[in-house]
């Protein structure tokens, strides 16, 4: 087999199944339908359990590759995750929504994401950042896609029909792709490609198991600046919809646009800053980005104090967005770049635990805020301070990294 070739139909097929298993962050769609039909004060708790699940396959996904192989690592995902759909479409209660939606889906949200962005990224060395950037950009722009299309299917068959047929279809696309996805060899080499020799002085990076890596002082570093980085996305991705309405005045309909307005700028992050991180380093690219982040963060706290401004309010959305999608295009080179190739596939799950804690903390602060205060302001301000410290992390990241080599 031709491997050249076959890690381009990898990279494709990988990033049509991403697209998919990314339908989940469209979840602020569903979010005030779901209350309504199961008449409970908010549904929240259903997508902060899927991202607080997902470290959990992410982990395991990793050794299960290792013995199956991604195809049928994929295609395990695809059933949990589209069976999880259409179980949820049959929910009475939050607590089978829970299961469903946040325990089944999410694990296999985790499982599927785990194995195609690790078994491409391998497939990639010479272009790390590239494979990282485009895998997780389909991933983020699964939303962009499934948002409007959502909105109106709920609009016209309800939130729970809505769920069996997306359940349905998710369980074929991921299944079929799962057959054409080929396992990296451990000696590929791309055609073409030398490994750079470290710079004079210099260590060559080791491939480290996840024991030695949690011996790392430097991972504990990447690990919470990951927390900041992703705390503030996934708030705002979570509560989007509702935070348009009820904070700017926005309709529905006009609420569910601005979802895909930050789900596209979100996966633009993933793939320009995943391109940038290639030429000009990871944490180089981070450092700008929080700086916008922290802009924009600004800009959506500053259109709700007053009169609420719907352009500032998008312009901050955007800048969010960006700065969110470069974590999540550029973390799994990082990862790899720090760590090593060979084990990145259990090594970023267990850093992937720091997404699955923003996951649970962003959304939970976000809603909680909003129900005893009527009002997103403080939550913001958190999220602000805490990409304030992901920003002076950044420094700390590369006095400790001088230090090291």
């Amino acid at each position: 087999m031709d491997y050249n070739k076959r890690r381009w139909v990898v990279l494709i097929v990988s990033c049509i199944v991403n697209i998919i298993i990314g339908t989940g962050y469209a979840w602020s769609v569903f979010a005030g339908p779901w209350a309504e039909t199961l008449n409970v004060p908010s549904a929240a708790l259903a997508f902060t359990v899927c991202n607080g699940v997902g470290f959990i396959t992410m982990i395991t996904g990793g050794k299960i590759n290792d013995a199956l192989g991604p195809k049928w690592v994929v295609f395990i995902g695809g059933l949990m995750f589209g069976g999880g759909a259409l179980l949820a479409g049959f929910s009475t209660s939050l607590g089978f929504l829970i299961f469903a939606y946040g325990i089944l889906l999410g694990l296999g949200m985790g499982l599927v994401y785990s194995c195609t962005i690790g078994n491409t990224v391998k497939f990639f060395p010479d272009k790390r950042g590239m494979a990282g950037g485009l895998t997780t950009a389909t991933y983020g722009l699964g939303s962009v896609i499934l948002a409007p299309v959502a909105q109106m299917m709920v609009e016209k068959m309800g939130v729970a029909s809505t769920f069996k047929v997306l359940g349905i279809i998710y369980i074929i696309v991921i299944c079929v792709g799962a057959f054409l996805i080929t396992r990296c060899p451990a000696d590929f080499v791309p055609a073409g490609y030398t490994p750079p020799a470290p710079a004079e002085g210099q260590k060559a990076t080791q491939d480290k198991n996840a024991g030695q890596m949690l011996k790392d002082p430097i991972f504990y570093v990447m690990f919470i600046m990951l927390i900041c980085g992703a705390f503030f996305g996934l708030m705002m991705i979570s509560q989007c919809s509702l935070v348009s309405q009820n904070m700017i005045g926005m309709t529905a309909a006009t609420a569910a646009t601005t979802v895909s307005v930050l789900a596209i700028f979100n996966a633009v992050g993933r793939v320009v800053c995943g391109f940038i991180s290639d030429k000009i380093g990871r944490v180089n690219t981070l450092t700008f980005c929080l700086v916008l982040a922290i802009i924009g963060l600004l800009l959506v706290w500053k259109s709700g104090t007053g009169t609420p401004s719907a352009a500032m309010y998008i312009v901050g959305v955007c800048l969010v967005g960006i700065c969110f999608g470069s974590y999540m295009g550029v973390y799994p080179g990082f990862t790899a770049d720090q760590f090593g190739p060979k084990n990145n596939g259990v090594n970023y799950g267990i850093m992937f635990i720091a997404f699955s804690v923003a996951g649970i903390l962003g959304p939970m602060i976000m809603s909680s805020n909003y129900e005893s205060t009527g009002s997103y302001s403080t939550a913001i301000l958190i999220a602000l301070a805490l990409a304030i410290v992901g920003f002076v992390l950044t420094f700390i990241y590369r006095a400790m990294s001088k230090v090291k080599k």
